[in-house]
């Protein structure tokens, strides 16, 4: 099934490994994750994730052969939708947003596809779309929450810059503001004043935008505690890998604290 000229959303394609199950949907946006992605989805099938969530791979271009079909085959994935126009990271968020909207969940949850996560904490986040939250932020620095390994740069940006910056302009403490696990119910994604959907969201912005309407909108936020583990030794599992990447990340930032990204 193919999708094109949709305002706001990628063109893509669909796979569909299975009928819609669950409620709730789980998008993992993924870009040549070879070797991580599989052993996070193995993790997944091991505690029967996908008995609870519907598993969704949001590929932004792999071209390392670990999505094919035959490999994702017995990973328990429901769906694969396959990105056919530019874009990064808020590119594969809105085409996951757009079609899980679609096809009628009542909420989306995200992970990174690299295999830091504990994608076995999906849980905690259905539960709280079950109380009625509307934005569940993942946070390795709460109580209950772990973390290893964490690149010295990465962890101070984030405790004495991003994190500060996100829960002034939002109105509520949030401690891990870079962390891709977290929870959307379909409220806040329709809201009227988010509209997600636009193709001013390219890069990583689409992130810290909505970490912050939603308790500016007066909606329910909270944090649960997740663990996040970087590797003991060779390559770091991130996008973000220099000065001028971390540098993009602030300006993006500072553009949606003032404004620029509001409807």
């Amino acid at each position: 099934m193919i999708f094109k000229g949709i305002d706001g959303v990628p063109d893509f394609d669909v796979c569909e490994f299975s009928r819609k199950i669950s409620k709730y949907c789980l998008c993992i946006p993924v870009l040549n994750e070879n070797g991580r992605i599989h052993a996070e989805l193995e993790r997944a099938k091991r505690e029967q994730i996908d008995k609870f969530i519907d598993i969704v791979i949001c590929d932004g271009g792999t071209t390392d052969g670990s999505l094919d079909d035959q490999k994702l085959s017995g990973l328990n994935i429901n769906s694969v939708l396959r990105m056919k126009s530019e874009g990064k990271l808020s590119g594969q968020l809105r085409m996951g947003f757009w079609w899980a909207l679609q096809r009628g969940y009542e909420g989306v949850v995200t992970v990174d596809g690299n295999n830091k996560d504990s994608i076995e904490s999906v849980l905690l986040f259905i539960q709280k779309l079950e109380e009625g939250f509307d934005f569940i932020q993942g946070s390795r620095f709460i109580k209950g929450g772990k973390e290893r390994n964490t690149p010295v740069m990465r962890y101070l940006a984030i405790r004495l810059i991003h994190a500060p910056l996100i829960s002034l302009a939002a109105g509520y403490n949030f401690t891990d503001t870079t962390n891709g696990f977290r929870g959307h119910s379909r409220n806040y994604l329709e809201h009227p004043q988010v509209k997600p959907f636009r193709d001013i969201f390219i890069d990583y912005d689409l992130l810290p935008y909505l970490s912050i309407k939603a308790s500016q909108l007066g909606l329910k936020v909270c944090e649960v505690p997740v663990e996040r583990i970087y590797p003991d030794s060779g390559e770091v599992p991130t996008k973000i890998t220099n000065i001028s990447s971390y540098w993009k990340l602030l300006v993006n930032l500072t553009k949606i604290i003032k404004g620029h990204y509001d409807c």
